[in-house]
């Protein structure tokens, strides 16, 4: 049985159940569909026990030509037939090695047909949520003992990394907290001042903006802040490392990838965090002074006692200590979320979403937490 086109032969023969198919010419992506129809009548006409398929013929072949031959060796596989390619050229071997047919059976996430139950999503999720759990429980147990390991050996932390994560984190980091907290310093003096001055009482904003932004404004917005501009950085930097294999590099070399890429983030974190929250505070309250002074006709001097009078030591030291907890969670998830990445350029997007929002989710339970604490400590 022979089948012929213009750019393809196939020639097809059949003895004692030994099907022999000839392929001649041209087998791409112009003759595949010709190609697979002829195929299909023989699938439907025939019963082979063993198949050979005789490349001597084929011209050229490119990557859908070689996808179309795979198929067809994993199609008589599947039933049972035995199979095996005749006189195949290196070039073609190359092409089909290039290939991978696992890949080309991934299910899509949501079939039209297999629409999953509510209970079903909820249990996948469910357990997706302790899958991710665990993975982030034990990084945390890597990064404290490495961050104790640096403790014990201060001279193997690789400090250089250390004070070039500082200058990104803090000095690069500074204008953008600086500008947002004298802004929200400026609304909230000017939003509370419309209340106040119902009951006289315009001389407390500045005890409301002192006590808002040191005790709780200036580490929570800092924090924020730095989720969205180091945190993201920091994911993106070690999943693009893992992606290039370089994290495998550095394992192969003897190095342990937290303690060399990890630690150096998180001490950076943990030592400028604190600093960028005492100018996040410093200029809510500035901003909070512009507005005293110009629209409520308030005095430097009054404003600045009031504000003084509104903290005490024990809040800029709680302030401080959350900071740097802050710091650390958000270094932390984001280190966790590069080293977790697999795949390609979206895999990296995908962990620097991931991370940013990880961050800013942990930021806020830490407040709370915080809240409590402090208000049974104080």
């Amino acid at each position: 049985m022979k089948d012929q086109s213009g750019d393809y032969t196939l020639n097809i023969e059949e003895r004692n159940r030994l099907v022999t198919l000839s392929f001649s010419g041209r087998i791409d992506l112009e003759t595949m569909e010709s190609v697979n129809s002829r195929l299909d009548a023989f699938w439907e006409s025939s019963h082979p026990a063993e198949i050979a398929a005789d490349l001597s013929g084929v011209k050229y072949m490119d990557s859908a030509g070689a996808m179309l031959l795979l198929q067809l060796e994993e199609k008589a596989k599947d039933i049972g037939i035995s199979f095996q390619f005749l006189h195949e050229k290196e070039e073609f071997k190359g092409i089909m090695n290039l290939l991978d047919m696992e890949a080309l059976h991934i299910p899509p996430l949501i079939s039209e047909g297999d629409q999953k139950g509510f209970f079903e999503l909820l249990g996948e999720a469910a357990q997706r949520g302790y899958d991710d759990f665990i993975r982030v429980m034990t990084f945390i147990g890597e990064l404290l003992t490495a961050m104790m390991h640096s403790l014990r050996h201060p001279l193997a932390v690789r400090w250089a990394a250390v004070f070039f994560y500082m200058k990104r984190v803090g000095v690069d980091g500074l204008p953008i907290v600086s500008l947002i907290s004298l802004l929200v310093g400026v609304i909230i003096a000017f939003m509370s001042s419309l209340q106040l001055k119902q009951f006289g009482a315009t001389t407390y904003v500045a005890a409301l903006v002192g006590f808002a932004m040191v005790r709780e404004l200036g580490p929570l917005m800092t924090a924020i802040i730095v989720a969205g501009r180091s945190g993201s950085a920091f994911s993106a930097e070690i999943g693009s490392m893992m992606i290039n294999e370089e994290v495998d590099a550095l394992t192969t070399m003897g190095f342990d990838p937290v303690r060399f890429l990890a630690i150096p983030k998180v001490l950076a974190s943990i030592l400028v965090v604190p600093l960028l929250t005492i100018y996040s505070a410093f200029f809510g309250i500035v901003g909070g002074l512009m507005v005293g002074v110009l629209g409520l006709d308030l005095t430097v001097h009054s404003f600045i006692k009031q504000t003084m009078e509104s903290f005490k030591v024990f809040d800029v030291v709680s302030s401080l200590i959350k900071a740097a907890v802050f710091a650390m969670l958000i270094s932390g998830i984001a280190c966790q979320r590069g080293f977790q990445v697999r795949g390609g350029a979206e895999a990296v997007g995908a962990a620097t979403t991931s991370a940013v929002v990880a961050g800013i989710f942990l930021i806020v339970l830490a407040n709370s937490a915080f809240a409590i604490i402090l208000y049974y400590i104080h």
